[in-house]
């Protein structure tokens, strides 16, 4: 019977589902965010309102891992609909950090995460819309990447915003991670947004490496014992001969403000499908109106109600063009921006996180401070890039600090090769908390 002492699942597999004996993933035990689809498994989302909700068939990425002779042993948690930064909005409890049990894990994949770290699975599968896969990655100690958005179908993943959302690995090991994105990469005919994109290895010789650290990051508001940690990394990477120089990324500082006017509006879009009609609803009412009302009052949590009305408000007759146009147009600007600075330099590095793990309900209440959680991601998804988080070194109580690592469109085996060949050299993905 498996440990799960810190809720990181929704459901443990009776018996493990494993398709095929061979393939370049036989034998590799993964366990999958629950909003992600499994034919014949639950697919609740983390919320009541698809409670009793089973898939009627494999997400694409699902189907290639099953090829791939991967093995499936549950669900894990997740926030509700992938809204929050502490996967404290599941309607079903809040999963724990592994590394302390009264700190939150990240969200919204903190149950990936954390299935990771507590070894009950070799890796696992998370979905990140603007940090769901870096921010519990390095709150939870393990290697965590965002694919370029397009590199992963999203065929399967019950959707936030679909113009932000891609699928992506958690593993304690970069290596794990790239072997999981050579199977589930790739163009899919039932995911028009996805690319022709192959994904090949690469080493990267570091000595012609070209670091850029953008200023609006590092100058804002972060735990100075992650900034001490972040900085050993690029130190690491200069004595192995890369480049560092200081960039500038103008319109980062709007990331935050842009990521949530657009998520909200294209999450408002997408849940109007759970009406309590074309899913099933335990709501008895006596008219149509009715039945909507009930289902949604019922079965969505207050973050997704707040988002919600929050999407409804910025596109609304008289607020449209003053929020969401403007917000469409400094997600231009960011990407341009991006695109620029790759003609400088082959990465960006930063903190993913601008905090250690925080305490269990110490940000429910005040949904500003959480969304700060996403201050240093948001803007990766915005434009579209490949973000690796890392885990770089741990603070004094012992929690784990991870390092943000993202790339030119495409370029995730850039990242994959320095992590690699920095999980080579130090043993920080290796420790693990104390069960």
């Amino acid at each position: 019977m498996m440990d799960d002492k810190h809720k990181a699942f929704l459901k443990v597999f009776d018996t493990p589902i494993q398709a095929k004996k061979s393939g370049s993933l036989a034998g590799m035990k993964l366990a999958i965010k629950d909003n992600i689809l499994i034919k014949g498994e639950q697919a609740t989302a983390g919320s009541k309102i698809l409670e009793g909700f089973v898939a009627p068939y494999d997400a694409t990425v699902i189907k290639k891992l099953k090829d791939a002779g991967a093995i499936f042993i549950g669900k894990t948690n997740l926030d509700e609909f992938a809204m929050g930064s502490s996967t404290e909005n599941s309607a079903y409890g809040a999963t724990l950090n592994p590394w302390n049990e009264k700190l939150v894990p990240g969200g919204s994949s903190g149950g990936s995460a954390a299935a990771v770290a507590d070894d009950l699975c070799d890796a696992s599968l998370g979905s990140d819309t603007g940090g769901s896969i870096r921010q519990p990655a390095a709150f939870c100690g393990v290697t965590g990447l965002k694919p370029t958005y397009g590199a992963v179908s999203r065929y399967g993943l019950i959707a936030l915003a679909s113009s932000l959302d891609q699928i992506g690995p958690f593993s304690r090991s970069a290596e794990n991670v790239e072997k999981v994105l050579e199977v589930i990469s790739g163009r899919d005919e039932h995911d028009q947004t996805s690319a022709n994109f192959e994904y090949k290895k690469a080493e990267v010789d570091t000595k012609k490496l070209r670091v850029g650290l953008p200023k609006e990051l590092w100058q804002l508001s972060i735990d100075p014992e992650i900034s001490v940690a972040v900085k050993k990394f690029i130190d690491w990477l200069e004595k192995k001969g890369a480049t560092v120089t200081g960039i500038s990324l103008p319109s980062l500082k709007y990331g935050l403000s842009a990521y949530y006017i657009i998520m909200p509006a294209e999450a408002m879009a997408n849940l109007a499908r759970y009406d309590g009609i074309r899913y099933r609803s335990s709501a008895e009412a006596k008219s149509l109106m009715e039945k909507y009302l009930k289902t949604r009052s019922l079965g969505f949590g207050t973050e997704v109600k707040r988002r919600i009305l929050l999407g409804t408000f910025v596109l609304s007759v008289g607020h449209y063009d003053d929020y969401y146009q403007t917000a469409v147009k400094v997600r231009q600007l960011i990407k341009r921006q991006y695109e620029e600075a790759f003609k400088k330099v082959d990465v960006i590095i930063s903190a993913t996180t601008p905090t250690l793990p925080f305490e269990l309900g110490a940000k429910t209440q005040d949904p500003l401070a959480m969304y700060q959680s996403d201050l240093l991601t948001v803007s990766t998804n915005l434009a579209g890039l490949p973000g690796l988080s890392l885990p770089c070194g741990f603070s004094k109580s012992g929690l784990p600090i991870g390092a943000q690592v993202v790339g030119p469109a495409f370029h995730e085996n850039v990242l994959l090769s320095l992590a690699k060949q920095y999980q080579k050299e130090t043993n920080y993905h290796l420790k693990k908390p104390q069960r």
